[in-house]
């Protein structure tokens, strides 16, 4: 399923809409990334948003760990 397990950011639905005004379904998915991030002295995979990401480095809750 394409949610963000911390923020809960999932699909966005709507149309494309063309030059003729056709109007097509789109759905929008969050770009998700599998991060393995330390949760009371355990580590844990979660899969979270990108958007998330840069907020917990940015909070310093995401340590910068070597490249998986």
């Amino acid at each position: 399923m394409q949610k963000c397990e911390l923020t809960g950011k999932g699909k966005q639905f709507g149309n494309n809409v063309s030059f003729s005004q056709r109007h097509t379904k789109k759905v929008w998915k969050p770009n998700l990334q599998t991060k393995t991030v330390v949760v009371d002295g355990k580590k844990v995979k979660m899969k979270l948003s990108t958007q998330a990401i840069r907020t917990l480095k940015k909070k310093g809750l995401l340590a910068q760990a070597p490249a998986e």
